[in-house]
């Protein structure tokens, strides 16, 4: 398989400037190049294969027809995986994680349920009843559930894999997620513990153009998922016409056989039994 990105890509995207030495994590160790001026400079060749390794695992997850879930809440990242995100349909959190998000994740889908009964009541004639405080306070806390939870309103049920953008900005998302086995992808920068993650991206998580460029390779990779998805969907569909249209054939077949077999023997006993009426000799009048 070809690799997603390359060394230069990656190098014109400014994803190998770390953070100042001074806070550096020492668990970052193996995915740094080199020091310059005081700032960690990140291996970009590791970088290309954990790219390649986390595209590949989030394509399988997507094809088999799980949700991914996008957590990404610092202002250089949110428009940025809001807008890649959008064109595959995954959810995603860009403005703050609400806590218990995952582990306390039927209090979320009452709040996404509270959203949908808002919208019911303004069109039921709800609204039309009540005072214009009232409907603005209704208001207010419908935008408010927008805002939060409008992006994870068609995720039903726990998603099966996490995409992370900072993974020391979203450590709740991280914790949460852990707890409940819940496998974790994130662009991990030199200032955070890539052991904290089950695929660590190591780049540059605050400028704006690596963010875009790692984002969209991941994006892309889930796209091939749900396309491959799609198309063995269709496949299988074909197929199980064409067996079912195959089946019919041959029950057909069978049928009209039955009944040529059934005509048959129908025929061959009418015959024995004219042959047999035929031979049957009338008994004699006895003369007195």
């Amino acid at each position: 398989m070809s690799s997603r990105t390359n060394f230069t890509e990656l190098l014109e995207a400014g994803s190998h400037f770390g953070h100042l030495k001074r806070k550096w994590n020492p668990a970052m160790a193996p995915y740094i190049f080199t020091e310059k001026n005081g700032i960690h400079i990140i291996d970009l060749n590791k970088t290309v294969v954990k790219i390649n390794e986390a595209a590949e695992a989030l394509k399988q997850i997507a094809k088999s027809g799980k949700k991914i879930l996008f957590v990404a809440t610092k202002k250089q990242a949110k428009d940025i995986v809001a807008e890649k995100v959008k064109t595959i349909g995954m959810p995603y959190v860009t403005e703050r994680w609400p806590g218990g998000m995952l582990t306390n994740f039927a209090t979320i889908r009452k709040a996404v349920k509270k959203m949908a009964t808002i919208d019911k009541m303004s069109t039921d004639g709800t609204f039309a009843n009540i005072s214009k405080k009232e409907k603005l306070q209704i208001s207010r806390e419908r935008a408010k559930l927008e805002t939060n939870l409008g992006s994870i309103v068609d995720l039903t049920r726990l998603p099966a894999a996490l995409f992370i953008v900072d993974i020391s900005k979203e450590h709740i998302a991280v914790a949460e997620a852990k707890r409940l086995n819940i496998p974790t992808f994130a662009i991990v920068d030199t200032n955070s513990d890539p052991n904290a993650v089950d695929y660590a991206i190591p780049a540059n998580d605050d400028a704006s153009t690596s963010i875009t460029l790692i984002t969209g390779i991941i994006a892309k990779a889930i796209e091939e998922g749900l396309s491959e998805r799609k198309m063995d969907k269709e496949a299988a569909a074909a197929e199980e016409k064409e067996t079912g249209k195959t089946s019919r054939d041959e029950a057909e077949k069978l049928a009209a056989a039955a009944k040529f077999k059934s005509s048959d023997e129908e025929g061959v006993v009418s015959e024995e039994n004219k042959t047999s009426a035929g031979t049957i000799k009338k008994p004699r009048r006895k003369i007195n």
